[in-house]
C-alpha cells in the first residue's frame, strides 16, 4: 500500500529509503537550524523596532507643529468641476428640517438638507434648530447663523426662503401645511427622490424631523459631496457679533505667539454615554449612572474594557502627559474648548500644574458680551472659531458627529492647519502600566504613539472616519493633477454659474461675493468669512 507517494513500504525498499533518508538527514537539520535562527533574527528585529522609538520619533522637532502640515500640492475648492445647472424657476414644493443635537450634528444636518433639496429640486425652508431640549437656548438658526448670507450664497444651488408662504383658501389667508415624516437612519438619496418627493408633490410640503444622520455620508457623486463642503465651509458664517467675539480672543491670544486649542470631552453626558465611571467618586458614579438610565439605552459597560479598546476620553492630566512627553513646554499657551468638566478642580488641577497657561472663553474673552449664552449655541459657536484659527488643535475624544469631528474637517480644508489626534486605545495600557508603577520609558512609548500621525495632512478617508471630518479628495484639487478629476476649477467659475443663473432668470443680479477656494496662504479674516 503507498502512503504519501510511497516514502515508507516494504514494496519500494523501505528499508533501503530509510537508509537514504537518515544520510540526508544531517543537511535537512542544518537548515532547519539556519531557517530557525532567521526567525529568531527577525523577531528580535521586530522587539527592537516596537520597543525603541525610531530616531524620527526621538529626533521630532515639535516646533514645526505649530506651522500647517504639508499639502502635498493639494488646495480646498468645492466649486463644481462639471456641469452645474442652477435651480429650475419652479421647484416640486417646499422642504422644512428639524436639526437636532449639537452645534456639529445641525451644521452636518443643515448640508445634508441642501443635499435634499437639491436632489428633489425643493425650496429649503431655512433650517430649523432643535436648540431647547438639548442646549436650553432659543437663539434658533438666524441666532447664530447669519442668514441672509446663508441664502445668497447657495443660489448657484437651490431656492432658500426664511418662513413657508402664505396662502389664501377660501378667502382665509395662512401658511401651508407640511406633511411629516420620520425619515430613516442615514437614507440612500433615492429615498428622497421616490418616498420623500412624492409626498412632497402630493401636500405641496414635507416637514422632516429628527434630521440627524438622515442621508448617508458616503454619495457616489463628488459633486454632491462639494456641495456639502460648500454648505459645511462657505454658507455656514456665524453671526457678526459671534465673529467679533471669537476674532478678539484670537488676538489676544495670539498677542504672546502661537496658542492651542483643546477640546477637552471631559464632560458628564459623554462621560455617562461612554460608561467610563471608576475614576470618580461613589456619589459621581451615582449621578453618571442617573444620566445613563435616563438619556441612552441600558447596556453593560466595564471601564476596564472601554478604556482598552479606547472608548474612554482622556482625563485632563493624561493630556498634559502627553503634551509634554511630546516636547511641549509649560510656557504652552492653551484655550480649553469645553463644557463644564465633571469632577471640577480636582480633575484640572494636575493639568494646570504641568501647563498653567490655561483659558476659554470666559477667561480670556469678553465674557460680558456672551451673557447667558456662555454654555448654549453662542459659547459653542466661539468656541468653535477661535479652536478653527488656533495653531494646533486637539481633540481628546472623536466620537460619532460631535464637535471635534467637524473641526478637524474644518481645520483641514482651511490650509492643512495642524491637528493632533490622540489614539486613546494605543495610550491606554501606557497609562494603565504606570498607574501600576511600572513607568519605565513612559514618554518614550508615548512619543511612538503619538508622532505616528498625519497631523493634519491629505491622507485617504477610510471607514469609520467621516466625510464631516475628511472630505479629501471630493473637496480638493491639484493644480497639475495626474488624474484630470482632480484638477482644480476654472478661476471664472463664479461668473460662470453666475451667467447659467442670470440666463435662466433673465435678470441683472449681482454675483454672491464668495469663492469656493481656499490654500495654506489664505488670510485670517478669509477664514474667518469665507469671503
Amino acid at each position: 500500500m503507498r502512503r504519501g507517494g510511497g516514502v515508507w513500504s516494504r514494496r519500494n525498499g523501505g528499508p533501503r529509503q530509510l537508509k537514504q533518508g537518515l544520510k540526508g538527514m544531517p543537511r535537512r537539520l542544518s537548515i532547519s537550524i539556519a531557517v530557525i535562527v532567521l526567525i529568531i533574527c527577525f523577531l528580535s528585529l521586530l522587539s527592537i523596532r516596537f520597543t525603541r522609538p525610531s530616531s524620527s520619533v526621538q529626533n521630532y522637532d515639535t516646533n514645526k507643529l505649530w506651522k500647517p502640515a504639508d499639502s502635498d500640492g493639494w488646495r480646498s475648492s468645492s466649486a463644481p468641476r462639471s456641469y452645474w445647472p442652477p435651480p429650475p424657476n419652479e421647484s416640486n414644493g417646499y422642504l422644512r428640517v428639524r436639526c437636532n443635537g449639537g452645534l456639529n450634528q445641525q451644521r452636518s444636518a443643515i448640508c445634508n438638507a441642501v443635499v435634499a433639496a437639491r436632489i428633489m429640486n425643493a425650496t429649503l425652508v431655512l433650517p430649523e434648530l432643535d436648540t431647547n431640549s438639548f442646549w436650553h437656548d432659543e437663539s434658533g438658526f438666524a441666532g447664530i447663523y447669519d442668514a441672509e448670507h446663508f441664502i445668497g450664497s447657495l443660489r448657484y444651488d437651490i431656492h432658500i426662503v426664511q418662513s413657508l408662504p402664505v396662502i389664501s383658501v377660501n378667502g382665509k389667508r395662512k401658511k401651508i401645511r407640511s406633511f411629516q415624516i420620520h425619515p430613516p437612519r442615514d437614507a440612500p438619496l433615492s429615498w428622497y427622490t421616490t418616498t420623500a418627493l412624492k409626498k412632497m408633490r402630493e401636500h405641496g410640503s414635507v416637514y422632516l424631523t429628527p434630521f440627524s444622520h438622515r442621508l448617508a455620508e458616503e454619495i457616489d457623486d463628488p459633486e454632491l459631496q462639494r456641495l456639502r463642503c460648500r454648505v459645511n465651509y462657505h454658507a455656514l458664517r456665524f453671526k457678526p457679533h459671534i465673529m467679533k467675539i471669537s476674532s478678539e480672543i484670537v488676538n489676544r491670544l495670539r498677542s504672546e505667539g502661537h496658542f492651542m486649542s483643546i477640546h477637552l470631552r471631559f464632560e458628564m453626558d459623554m462621560l455617562a454615554f461612554a460608561g467610563c465611571l471608576d475614576i470618580f467618586t461613589p456619589e459621581e458614579q451615582k449621578i453618571l449612572i442617573k444620566y445613563r438610565k435616563k438619556n441612552f439605552a441600558e447596556k453593560e459597560l466595564v471601564y476596564r474594557e472601554r478604556r482598552l479598546i479606547g472608548k474612554c476620553p482622556l482625563t485632563p492630566e493624561e493630556v498634559g502627559l502627553v503634551l509634554q512627553a511630546m516636547g511641549f513646554n509649560n510656557s504652552a499657551r492653551i484655550y480649553l474648548a469645553a463644557g463644564e468638566l465633571f469632577g471640577g478642580e480636582r480633575f484640572i488641577k494636575p493639568f494646570r500644574a504641568m501647563f498653567p497657561h490655561l483659558e476659554n472663553h470666559s477667561t480670556v474673552g469678553p465674557s460680558e458680551k456672551l451673557e447667558g449664552n456662555a454654555r448654549g449655541l453662542v459659547g459653542s459657536a466661539v468656541d468653535y472659531m477661535v479652536s478653527l484659527l488656533s495653531d494646533i488643535f486637539i481633540p481628546t475624544y472623536d466620537g460619532p458627529s460631535n464637535f471635534a469631528n467637524n473641526l478637524m474637517g474644518h481645520r483641514l480644508y482651511y490650509g492643512f492647519r495642524t491637528t493632533i489626534q490622540p489614539n486613546r486605545k494605543a495610550l491606554a495600557p501606557i497609562f494603565m502600566d504606570r498607574e501600576k508603577g511600572h513607568a519605565d520609558g513612559f514618554e518614550e512609548r508615548i512619543r511612538q504613539v503619538m508622532f505616528n500621525s498625519k497631523f493634519g495632512r491629505p491622507h485617504k478617508r477610510v471607514h469609520p472616519e467621516s466625510f464631516y471630518t475628511n472630505s479629501w479628495p471630493e473637496c480638493f484639487c491639484l493644480m497639475a493633477p495626474a488624474n484630470p478629476a482632480d484638477k482644480c476649477p476654472p478661476h471664472n467659475i463664479l461668473e460662470i454659474l453666475h451667467g447659467q443663473l442670470q440666463s435662466q432668470r433673465g435678470n441683472d443680479s449681482e454675483p454672491a461675493m464668495m469663492s469656493y477656494r481656499r490654500d495654506s496662504s489664505a488670510s485670517q479674516e478669509e477664514v474667518q468669512y469665507g469671503s
